[in-house]
């Protein structure tokens, strides 16, 4: 902090100590970082200032801060914050993924980068003069909703209007590079506003609310006109909306379901909710969406993978009503939309909650119906001796953890995807994943960030052994910071994904896919052990055991290692095909593989007959 001279003036202080003392006001209790000589003092200013938690590689260190933002900055009344503080050029450049991710996912995420002195900054078309000199404002700016280099001391106002950026209408991630003679530069607080009041406009903002509180009684009059209507609730929608109109939806009697971002905002045994409809989603979800004649959508994209690729198909029987924030995706053409609100989905959704509407309870009854008839777990699925189904594995989880747990389904591949078909979090349960960049080597990272976060409650990770492998240097900052982290590692010998693709359109010429066609593997216990922390092997014999069980209630850190078949089979899944021209065709989202029998259909697809 500014200190006092004897003449009753402030002293000069470092600027990187000014600018950590603006971002804890504005929140940031945490700093996850990689040291480097560009970020010297930035690092120094933090120290004091800040948890510093160091990670072993950059990517993991911004995928970790954007998952403790999402499960503590973002509940109700604040909680803590995190940012990232990495260094010049390979700094930067290891995490674009984590910005990237965050962008598309629309989530916060506060990198500070630093760089080279501003004296030594590359120009002239010249490629570097500093050391370790890149570009980084150039690098970031396509996928990050600010940027801003500081080349010499900027005022706090400056420095509050970018951060504040990253929370504003739709989130997003902010990088601010700081160049190392600015960092040291000596400053007077007072000059430079040394403190001032919360960031202006966070959240929605007023134009997006009174959108909102406009289009009540049209969406409100679209619900009780149908007969069949389904609100579809997604990550837009915060979790502290979904927990304060619980009791308001349940009055309401509106049938609800949940995107794969939103996945924590209902709970699998409320009585309204009828699952996760996706291009990977569940097929009773699927089959009850595409006979809805009304679909609302509170704070989702409705992208591709959420309408399916035949998105013309898209609740062919019904209408649409898309409520988003952001005006470039309710515009994009897909999928037909009837009505477009360009609003908060927050204000939308607890303003429809406490209204009236008609019995839907014929439509109730058959959505029932159809999800008793089509099980989270098919029959089609069949491992092979001693492996582990992995549908029947997420069933599993669901028994063995409490609403008190937090959930981190990777990001990618069927250790993923199996999650959202076959998992139904318990009410008070967070879940985080990352569907849009789908990268693998997410879940270890999100799910230390997690950790972080929540330090008093167990976070349980499923990873696939090939996305494990990306960022498993992170055991180390599993083990150093003794994380009540239950990891669980599908161990398969490979990529299953890939496998399933080169299976089903290039007759099984594998390549890059498991360790037959050239990938390697670790042993896992081995690797586990060499961290110095426990490690358990889950088979199909073992899935409910007192051991597992005792493991799970232990403390601290743990690995599992599940024995899948490597020829695992994952079905439902939405049948595609390679056309004559190359291109991909794919099926409307209720015609999944493989296909029902003909009485199944008919009872099931009733309104689409």
């Amino acid at each position: 902090m500014t200190g006092i001279n004897s003449a009753g003036q402030a002293e000069a202080v470092k600027y990187s100590e000014l600018v950590m003392d603006w971002l804890g006001e504005l929140g940031y209790t945490h700093c996850f970082f990689v040291a480097g000589g560009n970020s010297m003092h930035l690092l120094d200013g933090a120290r004091t200032r800040m948890t510093c938690i160091p990670f072993v590689h950059e990517v993991a260190a911004g995928i970790a801060a954007e998952y403790f933002n999402e499960v503590d900055g973002n509940q109700a009344g604040g909680g803590d914050r995190a940012f990232v503080l990495v260094t010049a050029g390979p700094g930067l450049t290891n995490i674009v993924t984590a910005l990237s991710g965050a962008f598309l996912e629309q989530r916060e995420l506060l990198v500070l980068g630093g760089q080279v002195k501003s004296t030594d900054l590359a120009d002239n078309g010249i490629r570097q003069r500093g050391i370790q000199e890149v570009d980084g404002i150039a690098i970031a700016a396509p996928t990050t909703v600010e940027t801003l280099r500081v080349e010499q001391p900027v005022a706090r106002d400056e420095i509050v209007r970018a951060v504040s950026r990253g929370r504003q209408g739709r989130p997003g991630p902010v990088f601010i590079e700081i160049c190392l003679d600015a960092q040291g530069a000596p400053v007077d607080p007072a000059a430079l506003g040394a403190k001032g009041g919360p960031p202006p406009d966070v959240g929605a903002g007023a134009d997006a609310i009174a959108a909102a509180e406009a289009a009540v009684d049209e969406v409100a009059a679209l619900t009780r006109a149908a007969s069949r209507p389904v609100w579809l609730i997604g990550g837009g929608v915060s979790r502290e909306t979904a927990a304060a109109v619980r009791d308001d939806l349940r009055a309401a009697g509106v049938p609800l379901m949940t995107t794969w971002n939103g996945a924590d905002r209902v709970a699998g045994d409320d009585p309204l909710y009828f699952g996760r409809p996706n291009t990977w989603g569940q097929r009773s979800a699927n089959v009850l969406v595409q006979q809805a004649d009304l679909v609302v959508a509170f704070g989702a994209r409705l992208g591709l993978q959420q309408t399916g690729f035949n998105w013309q198909q898209f609740v062919p029987v019904g209408k649409v009503v898309h409520v988003d924030v952001d005006r470039a995706e309710l515009d994009k053409g897909h999928p037909r939309v009837d009505l477009k609100v360009h609003g908060d989905a927050n204000t939308l959704l607890r303003r429809l909650a406490v209204l009236d509407y008609p019995d839907f309870g014929e439509w109730i009854a058959f959505c029932r119906k159809v999800r008793a008839r089509l099980p989270l777990s098919e029959d089609s699925n069949v491992a092979g001796p001693g492996y582990v189904n992995p549908y029947e594995f997420y069933l599993a989880l669901a028994e063995l953890t409490t609403g008190d747990d937090v959930i981190i389904p990777c990001s990618s591949g069927n250790a993923n995807s199996v999650a959202m078909q076959a998992y139904e979090p318990s009410r008070g349960q967070v879940v985080v994943t990352d569907k849009g960049l789908a990268s693998m080597g997410y879940g270890l990272s999100g799910a230390i960030g997690a950790a972080l976060a929540r330090p008093d409650q167990r976070v349980f990770l499923v990873e696939g052994d090939g996305g494990f492998a990306q960022n498993l240097q992170e055991l180390a900052t599993v083990a150093v910071n003794n994380l009540n982290l239950k990891i669980f590692i599908f161990a398969n010998e490979g990529y299953a994904s890939i496998r399933q693709t080169q299976r089903n359109y290039f007759g099984g010429d594998y390549l890059g896919c498991d360790t037959q066609s050239g990938l390697g593997f670790p042993s896992w216990p081995a690797l586990f052990r060499a961290y110095d922390l426990p490690v358990l092997g889950i088979s199909a014999e073992t899935l409910r055991s007192d051991e597992l069980r005792q493991a799970l209630a232990a403390p601290g850190p743990h690995g599992f290692v599940v024995h899948v078949d490597p020829e695992q089979t994952h079905w439902p899944k939405i049948a595609s095909r390679v056309t004559a021209t190359g291109s991909m065709e794919s099926n409307p989202l209720h015609l999944m593989n493989p296909e029902l029998p003909e009485d199944v259909a008919a009872e099931v697809l009733r309104y689409l007959q």
